[in-house]
């Protein structure tokens, strides 16, 4: 018996309509099933419901829905080292590789432990309150994530100045409207629409990406993966602080958002077909002349 923990979008009736399917056939298999609260009231299982952050480890967590569906699963599991499969109900997918009409039969295969997993880094950022070289900073909560962390303005029609370390050195202050540090996994997320280059999702390494710069130098960094980031707001107005695309907080004048990659990495399940300049190409649209 396996303990499976299905993270369904709940506002989509395909993917609701999943996971009760699935659920009946877990049962029937006789694996333990658990859901977040809101998708089991809506399959009407609410007695399968378990509060977050989760405290029994599953053996797998199976995502149905799109990519924000994902990157809620790995913020539930990753740290544990739980693998995730994901289901694509979503438009765009890009995170997701199965179908629902395989779901059952990969999902087997899963538990089976037949499919190969494909490990990727994840980022790491916690805010300071003072200056990254001030003996008296203090730290707050650490934020992780697969895609990656923000920081712009929240002002609109503004820009935002931002001092840039590298390894404890200054690197550059930029005007933009912010900056995005992303893993391979999120160059194709934000990172890609704001100009940032299409990094091969297992490969390591962190991305500095100007928002809509203000300024000459507007080219993304491509850094080793063990860089330490600081990110410090030198301007009057604050900025917005987002990992994933959850709020992180508020960063005053002199306060420093601190990137550095995550502690652990996050584990999909794969069918370890296509290549990824395949998958690019079909999610993206490209075709050949």
């Amino acid at each position: 018996m396996s303990d499976v923990l299905i993270i369904a979008h709940a506002e989509r009736a395909e993917a609701l309509t999943a996971s009760k399917r699935l659920v009946a056939w877990l049962e029937d298999e006789g694996h333990a099933v658990a859901m977040g609260g809101v998708e089991a009231s809506a399959i009407g299982r609410p007695e399968l419901g378990i509060d977050e952050p989760i405290r029994t480890v599953p053996d797998l967590a199976v995502s149905i829905g799109g990519d924000g569906t994902m990157l809620r699963s790995f913020d539930l599991v990753a740290a544990a080292g739980v693998p995730v499969l994901g289901v694509n109900v979503g438009h765009l997918g890009y995170l997701t590789e199965f179908e629902p009409a395989r779901l059952t039969d990969m999902v087997a295969a899963a538990l089976g432990e037949s499919l190969d997993i494909s490990e990727r880094m994840m980022v790491s950022a916690h805010v300071r309150h003072t200056g990254a070289h001030d003996a008296d900073a203090q730290d707050r909560e650490t934020w992780t994530g697969l895609n990656e962390v923000v920081l712009e303005k929240r002002d609109p029609g503004h820009t935002v100045r931002l001092e840039v370390w590298l390894d404890g050195d200054v690197f550059a202050t930029y005007a933009a409207d912010g900056l995005i540090v992303s893993t391979p996994t999120g160059s194709t997320a934000y990172s890609l629409s704001a100009g940032g280059a299409v990094v091969a999702p297992t490969h390591s390494s962190l991305q500095v990406t100007p928002v809509a710069p203000h300024m000459l130098f507007d080219r993304s960094l491509l850094l080793p993966p063990d860089t330490e980031i600081g990110i410090r707001v030198v301007s009057e107005r604050p900025a917005l602080a987002a990992v994933d695309g959850r709020s992180a907080g508020l960063l005053a004048t002199g306060e420093e958002l601190v990137v550095t990659r995550a502690p652990y990495d996050a584990r999909f399940l794969t069918a370890g077909g296509d290549s990824f300049h395949r998958v690019l190409k079909h999610k993206f649209g490209l075709k050949d002349r």
